[in-house]
């Protein structure tokens, strides 16, 4: 009967582990379809606001999280050219009063591993890797999956969580990327290896011309995530690269000597070249749906895009809830409950980018935007973000 069918969810990163819990959740047995080798997660640090731990919280998994998080004073914000300090955001008491959960710092793989070990500890979860999705067709009642091995997977309903390359939207919407020429380097450094006088608790930012750092510490402090991010020369193509620190070099040669120490320091870097796409108004269709990246790719300057994804679960989660397991109504409902917030993410990060990465005059306007401004004044212009919690997930709730 298609009622005992499982739900087929297209992907095994952060989007479809969250997805999966909350499908768990909601009494449905999942099966995940990975395309990589073995279900894991690349990359390095990330940060959480307090959005992501209401996320987790309502999937089951905040202890596993925040035993893994560390938990920031601040985020600070400095001029790359002369240090000057722009701005700083309190991440103690007052925050948490304010919003209800902490503010984090943690490594990506951290958070992929909370949710696989909350989705295999429910014994609801089936994981099938290097199984790509190629076609998907769907009846009134069922959804079948094509794979790249000529497989079939039949499922109630579809959730294609399959990243910023996702073959569920190529099928659905087929729209181009909008590559950005911004390229990120990310690595991560050991603690005997950071300089002293950068050791700070906080989710650090140094904004510069067409260019910025970030570092903040992880596992305990015993860590250190460095990013750096720059207006490409060249042409760009979307994807993922080995970094070369020759490279690096080339493009900060003006800024101070404290932050440029940090390019100096990893042994080895990814490369970045970024990309995300213009906001659509749909991307359920019948019993198929995106979530995460693969429905609304963004750029990492609001340090939201696993965070969104882990809204979007909980939200998916709800929808079915609501309409009592309806496939076709629970997925219209949980798109309208994301396609205002999630594009605001998208285009308000696009601006983010910019103000960072102010040059000239706009440069002094920058420094003088968040010059003196209380703690009170950031947490107002925050809650529109920071505030997202279950109980107010839902279009109209």
């Amino acid at each position: 009967m298609p009622q005992q069918l499982p739900i087929i969810v297209a992907g095994g990163g952060i989007g479809g582990l969250a997805a999966a819990l909350a499908l768990v959740r909601q009494g449905f047995m999942v099966k995940v379809l990975e395309q990589a080798p073995e279900v894991g997660e690349i990359g390095a640090g990330i940060q959480l606001g307090p959005n992501a731990f209401h996320a987790f919280d309502a999937l089951g998994v905040g202890e596993k999280a925040r035993s893994r998080s560390v938990f920031t004073d601040a985020m600070v914000m400095h001029d790359a050219l002369d240090e000057t300090l722009v701005g700083r955001i309190p991440t103690g008491a007052a925050f948490l009063a304010r919003f209800g959960n902490p503010y984090a710092v943690i490594h990506r793989a951290d958070v992929h591993l909370s949710l696989l070990e909350g989705a295999q500890e429910t014994g609801r979860v089936e994981f099938l890797t290097s199984t790509r999705v190629e076609r998907i067709e769907q009846d009134a009642d069922s959804v079948t999956i094509h794979d790249q091995h000529g497989k079939t997977h039949h499922g109630a309903a579809l959730i294609g969580a399959d990243g910023v390359k996702s073959a569920v939207r190529a099928q659905y919407v087929n729209d181009p990327p909008r590559v950005t020429g911004h390229v990120v380097y990310r690595s991560v450094v050991d603690k005997k290896d950071f300089p002293v006088d950068l050791q700070w608790n906080a989710a650090s930012i140094w904004v510069g011309p067409n260019c910025h750092l970030v570092h903040y510490p992880l596992r305990g402090g015993e860590q250190y995530n460095v990013v750096v991010t720059f207006h490409s020369r060249q042409q760009e193509e979307w994807g993922v690269t080995e970094g070369s620190s020759e490279e690096v070099r080339s493009y900060f040669q003006d800024i101070c000597p404290r932050a440029r120490q940090l390019i100096d320091l990893p042994k080895n870097w990814k490369r970045w070249a970024t990309a995300d796409r213009e906001p659509v108004s749909q991307w359920s269709f019948g019993r198929a749906t995106l979530l995460g990246d693969a429905a609304h790719p963004t750029t990492q300057y609001l340090a939201q895009g696993a965070c969104m994804a882990l809204e979007d679960a909980v939200t998916l989660g709800e929808a079915l809830r609501v309409t009592g397991n309806d496939f076709v109504k629970a997925f219209d409902l949980y798109q309208r409950s994301r396609i205002a917030r999630t594009a605001r993410i998208v285009l308000s990060s696009r601006e983010m980018g910019r103000i960072y990465h102010a040059k000239g005059v706009e440069r002094l306007v920058r420094n003088d935007l968040w010059k003196d401004r209380t703690p009170e004044r950031f947490y107002d212009a925050l809650e529109w973000l920071y505030g997202w919690n279950i109980n107010r997930c839902l279009a109209g709730a």
